[in-house]
């Protein structure tokens, strides 16, 4: 992760003492078989949007994709931080993730 996305992130957490609001970070797997992450707050919605061309033009032009993983976080910027941490992974820690590895 560049710096400054670390700095901006440490930044949200300190301000978010007392998140109420859920958040889910998921993992979409894409008809070329590659991985496009997210975050959300409804998972229903957004892989709609996703396979109707709406939501990014990563996963514009490999639809259809299905949603193969997803976890529930409390806050907009820990849900960041996640997407972060995940988007680092290589592909077979993606993998393992998937398949319930953590």
């Amino acid at each position: 992760m560049q710096p400054k996305y670390k700095i901006m992130l440490k930044g949200m957490l300190k301000k978010e003492k007392c998140p109420r609001e859920v958040w889910f970070v998921y993992i979409l797997e894409c008809f070329d078989k590659t991985f496009y992450t997210g975050i959300t707050k409804d998972l229903a919605r957004r892989l709609a949007m996703h396979n109707n061309g709406k939501a990014s033009r990563y996963t514009r032009i490999r639809r259809p994709v299905a949603m193969v993983y997803h976890e529930k976080l409390k806050g907009r910027a820990r849900a960041l931080s996640r997407e972060c941490r995940i988007k680092a992974l290589p592909r077979l820690a993606k993998e393992k993730l998937i398949q319930g590895g953590a």
